[in-house]
């Protein structure tokens, strides 16, 4: 049924209803009076109580009435009001014309809308009344028709209707939403205002402000508001506090608050959430509990909106306490209020009580949104609870709800983290629109099980399968796959796509780089992404450091870590790991404990990595007493704690301590890895006790002789069953087991026993390497064996023909034996071939400064010569004086 027929069958039949008496003029006033109060269904309710008819309701009544309907929104009684202006032949009445067409619109008939427009248009009674423009312009916005609003605004002009502000403030909403176009066409608006000397319109600056903020002109929104000429109205102070809010200024959006208070502006709901939202993300507390006070004297405490902001802002505070103390003095709770302490408790790592307060929900007949379970989720993968997280993924299948998106990002996060990749896979391949989120968790989720070709596979899909630009996170994970794979071509690749498109500045990005090159053995590169950062935080800064250490630059480690603090820069607990481990590799005692008091005085919580860099630096440093009071003083001791005190004890020659040390360990309950025998044998190795070293390391814990088949097969074991994880502090690249072997052959061939050594070489069910026969060579030197230490050295110049430091233990085997035509050949050999044995060195720490001493080398400066001066002078004295107790000890043996 079209338009037209529907007004004359709506006239034909309100037509019988006419009476000859109108309506009571204190029912219309009545009316009004309740929707000025916003009491629309009171209003209709007394309308209809009166038994009203077309004829007997006032003109004046309608908009008022139409209003009511637009509200709630109430569209079939709206249809019967508007039969009843047709009766009355009020339709042209320009008035209640527009309050027809703002009902329709608001109430979602554009059509409807359009017709009353057309009718008014067609008998020429809306051209020059802006009012029903403006309602016309409004409906074609609001329903996303842009250039059919746009076609009706320039009609407008073009029939010389002036528009006023609130034509203005339609155009700023709609501006708000066209990017920079829209920025410089609010602009325009701006300027047209103070042409027409408009600035005094609240409304329309009110909404200029608005749009300046959400174009990020923070600047330009301050200036527009202090110009304002009538500030009283509490709407602009809102408008600011989130405009600064939403801008991230949340200090200056607290200033507004305070300075609404002194400008005596009542705050009112909508002022104190922005205010309390602020607080939240600032993390300023003491504020949060001042406008706390604020609510309880202006009567807001059981206000729904208030009440779930404060719970917000005391759950970004860590004050869950105080937020379950308000949650549970709210008596009329909704949906809001549960998920607002549900997420306080979520953020918090307090996911059981999260959990309980979600079944005191269900309890209550309180059905959850998605926000509500994507938090509880959540907590299932923060709990390890994935059972539960399952069951309720069931309910979500049995019911479906709105807005799931970030439902089914929670459900990838937890199926991964939970190693259920196949799980996660089907919810991200069963998700209709998979933004950004789903990508990046499925992504970091492979990441974080080690699955880093997967991860990479999935990047690439998301790259040729969508259109989206990779956030960064998501580059972040990539990079850590790369890192986990020391993928470094591909590293490459990931890095240049960054560069064009600017993500490599960002920090964690840059940092991820950073570690990417570290590990891959490429400082260089790791430092022009670091010097390339514009803005770089104590991660990255850490990240570098690291890189440093991990790449045998100590020196530049250490540097870097004082340049950080002079860029105002307060290390943490990172930091001071990182440089202790530079400081260990150069053994600069006075550096470390310099380090360690500055740690101490500035009060740097010490965590267990820390406390093992420390143990590592002083057992490195030679100060064994020190790292015993750090481990003694303990609260969380680690594998790695106990190995580092293991291997120290070993390194200074206190076997015992060793020995002991692992009987404490078994004792605590700890389970010893491949790095606590290796550093047993080496206690053993450097205290001369082989039988107990061999015991040891025995299958059966009491064998005196090893059985190297049985041996491998018992370190693999070892392996597999306590899962080894490489630690910083011994980074390895060999087979697993190679150290434990080379280990036994020199535990053997430093006690001599040369043929048991050689028998275990022998038996070996793998090739021996390097290592093993320099170990053997070594020893046979020392104990004169040259026919295995010929044997020896023939099998390392077969595994590195191109070192020069292997030829030089040949020919000094061949010297120590007297086969000086042999060494002789060898040495020539080895200048033929061009090679060097790098020279051994020393070095010593005076003045925080490190001075190196390298094997035969001269004079590099007068300190040096000046040393070596006193060396020999000392030297001579040392001479004579036993010269002479020589003497004294011949005259006294003549005088007996």
């Amino acid at each position: 049924m079209c338009f037209r027929l529907r007004q004359v069958y709506l006239c034909r039949g309100f037509s019988c209803l006419a009476k000859s008496h109108i309506f009571p003029t204190s029912i219309s006033s009545r009316i009004k009076t309740l929707v000025q109060q916003g009491e629309y269904r009171q209003a209709l309710h007394l309308y209809t109580k009166h038994g009203s008819s077309p004829l007997r309701t006032s003109i004046f009544t309608f908009p008022s009435l139409l209003k009511a309907c637009a509200s709630l929104p109430n569209l079939d009684y709206g249809k019967t009001i508007h039969a009843s202006v047709i009766v009355l032949g009020r339709q042209y009445d320009l008035y209640i014309a527009s309050s027809l067409v703002n009902m329709y619109v608001k109430g979602g008939l554009l059509d409807y809308a359009v017709q009353v427009f057309d009718v008014l248009s067609e008998n020429g009674v809306s051209s020059q009344d802006v009012t029903v423009w403006n309602s016309m312009i409004d409906g074609y916005f609001r329903f996303g028709h842009f250039k059919a609003g746009v076609d009706q605004l320039r009609r407008m002009l073009e029939l010389g209707v002036r528009p006023d502000a609130y034509s203005l403030t339609i155009v700023v909403g709609v501006l708000c939403k066209d990017g920079n176009r829209g920025r410089e066409g609010g602009k325009q608006i701006h300027g047209y205002m103070l042409r027409n000397s408009w600035n005094g319109d609240s409304f329309l600056e009110t909404a200029l402000i608005d749009m300046y903020f959400k174009f990020g002109l923070s600047t330009n929104a301050w200036r527009l508001f202090v110009g304002m000429k009538d500030k009283a109205n509490i709407v602009i102070w809102n408008v600011m506090i989130v405009g600064f809010l939403d801008n991230g200024l949340w200090e200056s959006s607290l200033e507004l608050y305070t300075l609404a208070k002194s400008n005596s502006v009542k705050p009112v709901s909508t002022s104190i959430t922005g205010a309390l939202g602020a607080c939240g993300q600032s993390e300023n507390v003491d504020f949060g509990k001042q406008i706390h006070g604020d609510v309880v004297k202006m009567g807001l405490e059981h206000d729904p909106f208030v009440c779930t902001s404060l719970l917000t802002m005391y759950g970004k505070c860590s004050l869950v306490d105080e937020a379950g103390t308000i949650f549970h003095n709210i008596p009329d709770k909704g949906l809001e209020i549960w998920n607002a302490i549900i997420a306080a408790y979520a953020n918090n790592d307090c996911g059981h009580n999260a959990l309980e307060l979600f079944d005191s929900m269900r309890q209550k007949n309180v059905m959850p949104d998605s926000f509500t379970l994507s938090n509880i989720i959540t907590c299932c993968s923060m709990l390890g609870l994935y059972e539960y997280g399952k069951s309720i993924h069931a309910e979500l299948v049995k019911r479906p709800i709105q807005s799931k998106a970030t439902v089914e990002s929670a459900l990838l996060t937890m199926y991964s983290k939970s190693g259920r990749d196949n799980d996660a896979s089907l919810v991200f391949n069963s998700m209709e629109v998979k933004d950004l989120v789903a990508w990046g968790a499925l992504i970091s989720g492979f990441c974080r099980n080690g699955k880093f070709t997967e991860a990479l596979e999935i990047f690439r899909c998301m790259k040729n399968s969508e259109s989206l630009r990779p956030d960064s996170d998501i580059m972040a994970s990539v990079i850590n796959a790369c890192t986990g794979l020391e993928a470094l071509g591909f590293g490459l690749q990931v890095h240049g796509y960054m560069m064009k498109t600017g993500l490599e500045l960002d920090v964690f990005v840059g940092s991820s780089l950073i570690d990417l090159y570290s590990k891959c053995d490429v400082p260089e590169m790791a430092f022009e992404v670091f010097s390339g950062m514009p803005r770089k935080n104590i991660v990255a800064w850490n990240s570098m450091i690291s890189c440093y250490s991990r790449n045998n630059l100590p020196e530049l480690s250490i540097g870097l870590f004082h340049e950080m603090v002079d860029h105002g820069f307060f290390p943490d607990s990172v930091s001071i790991t990182s440089v202790l481990v530079a400081i260990s590799l150069t053994a600069r005692l006075l550096k470390g404990k310099s380090l360690h008091g500055h740690t101490i005085r500035l009060n740097i919580p010490f965590d267990t990595h820390l406390e093992n860099a420390l143990i590592d630096m002083y057992m490195k440093c030679g100060f064994l007493e020190y790292a015993q009071n750090i481990f003694r003083r303990m609260l969380h001791k680690t594998l790695v704690s106990w190995n580092l005190m293991i291997s120290g004890y070993g390194s200074h020659g206190n076997y015992l301590g060793a020995l002991a040390l692992f009987d404490e360990m078994k004792r605590a309950g700890e389970e010893p890895d491949d790095l606590t025998f290796l550093s047993l044998i080496s206690a053993c190795n450097h205290s001369g006790f082989v039988q107990e070293g061999k015991t040891r390391v025995s299958v059966n814990g009491s064998s005196t002789n090893v059985d190297p088949h049985r041996f491998v097969v018992y370190l693999r074991r070892k392996l597999q069953e306590i899962k080894i994880t490489r630690q910083k502090f011994f980074p390895r690249k060999k087979e697993d087991g190679w150290e434990f072997l080379a280990n036994m052959v020199d535990l053997l061939g430093r006690a001599g026993h040369l043929e048991e050594a050689y028998s275990f070489v022998r038996a070996m069910p793998v090739e021996a390497d390097k290592s093993i026969w320099l170990c053997l060579l070594s020893a046979s030197r020392t104990h004169h064996n040259v026919e295995l230490g010929i044997l020896s050295a023939e099998n390392l110049l077969r595994i590195e023909p191109d070192r020069g430091s292997n030829y030089v233990q040949m020919i000094n085997l061949y010297m120590e034996a007297g086969l000086r035509e042999k060494a002789a050949e060898t040495m020539a050999l080895m200048k033929e071939k061009g090679l060097q044995k790098k020279p051994g060195c020393s070095w010593i720490e005076v003045r925080n400064r490190t001075r190196v001493f390298f094997s035969g080398s001269s004079y590099s400066s007068s300190m040096e010569a000046e040393v070596f001066n006193a060396l020999n002078s000392l030297k001579c004295n040392m001479k004579k004086e036993n010269n002479e107790d020589s003497d004294k000890m011949t005259f006294r043996e003549v005088i007996l």
